[in-house]
């Protein structure tokens, strides 16, 4: 008979710590999020335990005695400020608490204090939103057994990551196909930041709608605003002092899109008879504006309650199987929502 072979033996901590060339009761501080290691050494021991393909034991997961009386999630933000935030948390907060699960709020400061609060706590995995993380960072989560869903990725996430967005590409290009058919040429485009993935994504899929009916953006009417309302008044400032000046902007979010509200008031031009304003997110404040914004509807509610049940799902499929090694990639649907700052031009 043939002999059976045994399955491969789980990177031990002894074998992180030889590679690593520190002590195992280090590894197991900086593996269970202890404070009173040095960043170069935690890094250290992260490398290795993803180098070995080393996974901490399952934790504690709903149900079982070890578990707190009532299970929480955490969600990771780099601020609260804000409604799309607050849109985003109440569709986590809302399908968490169908589930009987508690939400632990976690702002993400410049340091990695935050993963380290993760590792300490017995929660069920994290929801990331608005947070740059590094895939070092994402990297140390999954090494920890922490399930992870990033919602609206600022950089692409490792391909073992979670994540959950909108159809940017197609709402940069619904927005661009309205312009059109309503006549404008002349127009002017202020994205978020530069490297990151929905700015990039809107302001191509805007580009290639233009594109294909032969129209072209001059390049001192492509500007970032960085997200902010401030910066984004000061570009559109800058387009419409010209001579010769956009009759459209599209801003790809809608505080930026009050930005160049901002910048129409003081030139003391109308929206929409001037200048149409086409903004992205549909939050609260672009239907409070004078007049009330057109935008590309986002699903922020949806999205944050399909990150939660996208995490429980990882959740779930860890407690039964290893990771095959790669993740869901969810994007739900946008759609232009017309309102009064928009029309046709000339």
């Amino acid at each position: 008979m043939p002999t059976p072979i045994d399955p491969p033996r789980a990177p031990t901590l002894a074998q992180i710590a030889a590679l690593a060339g520190i002590s195992v009761p280090t590894v197991s501080k900086v593996l269970n999020g202890g404070t009173d290691v040095s960043e170069a050494t935690r890094r250290r021991v992260m490398a290795s335990a993803q180098e070995l393909g080393y996974r901490r034991k399952t934790r504690a997961r709903v149900g079982d005695e070890r578990r707190p009386a009532v299970p929480l999630i955490d969600v990771v933000v780099k601020h609260v400020e804000g409604s799309w935030i607050s849109r985003v948390l109440e569709g986590v907060e809302a399908a968490a608490a169908a589930d009987g699960i508690d939400v632990v709020l976690t702002v993400a400061r410049s340091d990695d204090d935050w993963m380290r609060r993760l590792l300490r706590r017995p929660s069920l995995g994290a929801i990331i939103v608005l947070v740059d993380t590094t895939a070092a960072q994402l990297n140390m989560l999954t090494t920890a057994n922490i399930p992870v869903v990033v919602i609206d990725p600022i950089s692409r996430p490792p391909a073992d990551v979670a994540s959950i967005g909108a159809t940017n590409w197609d709402g940069g290009r619904l927005a661009a196909e309205h312009l059109l058919e309503l006549g404008h040429t002349r127009i002017g485009v202020i994205g978020g930041r530069r490297t990151e993935l929905s700015s990039s994504a809107r302001i191509d899929g805007f580009i290639t709608a233009l594109r294909e009916q032969g129209v072209a953006i001059p390049e001192e009417w492509l500007a970032y605003g960085d997200w902010d309302r401030e910066l984004a008044h000061r570009a559109a400032a800058a387009m419409l002092s010209g001579a010769s000046r956009p009759t459209a902007i599209f801003a790809c979010s809608d505080f930026m899109a009050l930005g160049v509200y901002d910048a129409a008031r003081d030139a003391a031009l109308s929206i929409p008879n001037e200048v149409s304003v086409v903004g992205f997110d549909d939050i609260q404040e672009s239907a409070w504006a004078t007049p009330p914004m057109t935008t590309v509807q986002q699903p922020i509610v949806e999205m944050g309650a399909a990150a939660f049940r996208m995490l429980r799902e990882t959740d779930r499929a860890a407690a039964s199987r290893p990771s095959n090694g790669s993740a869901i990639r969810m994007e739900l649907e946008t759609r232009l929502i017309t309102r009064l700052s928009t029309a046709r031009s000339g």
